[in-house]
């Protein structure tokens, strides 16, 4: 059966990110976007990684500008966005696309493990998956669920 560990996306920089480095971790996956009502989540989720960063947790963030056009930019913008505005450590992958016939094999594997309301569909930006030691996506997010209301599950994911 497949973990998130079978899948690689590329960073921002070119570099390849390979899940498999993070056995062992809780991992949050997000897809995020840069001129979104709910971009201030960046901010969230930099106190996430750095509250819980030494016990185990990685945040990645996935760009996608398939909601209303809200990623425009090129990686350098993005990076700057995040960088500059959030003060964003974590890794941030380059754009993909989390619906339709072009989604991210890692996409479609966690909207399979952990469907939303919508069934397998990613609503909106910042919809995100918490993923456990073992791989495998414990929960998935609204993008109104503010990073801080993660925390206990974090923890609880963390302390599995």
């Amino acid at each position: 059966m497949a973990t998130v560990y079978d899948f690689k996306l590329n960073t921002l920089q070119g570099n390849e990110l390979d899940f498999s480095a993070y056995q062992g971790k809780v991992v949050l996956v997000v897809n995020t976007a840069s001129k979104c009502g709910f971009t201030p989540q960046y901010e969230g989720l930099q106190a996430l990684h750095e509250k819980f960063k030494d016990q185990g947790l990685v945040v990645v963030g996935a760009p996608c500008n398939q909601f209303a056009n809200q990623e425009p930019g090129d990686a350098s913008t993005i990076e700057g966005s995040c960088l500059i505005n959030y003060g964003v450590s974590f890794p941030i992958t380059e754009k993909v696309d989390v619906n339709g016939k072009n989604t991210h094999p890692l996409f479609a594997y966690l909207k399979e493990s952990a469907p939303g309301t919508l069934g397998n569909r990613v609503k909106w930006n910042f919809t995100k998956f918490l993923i456990g030691k073992d791989g495998k996506p414990i929960k998935r997010y609204a993008p109104t669920t503010k990073p801080q209301q993660m925390a206990g599950d974090i923890e609880a994911a963390l302390n599995a």
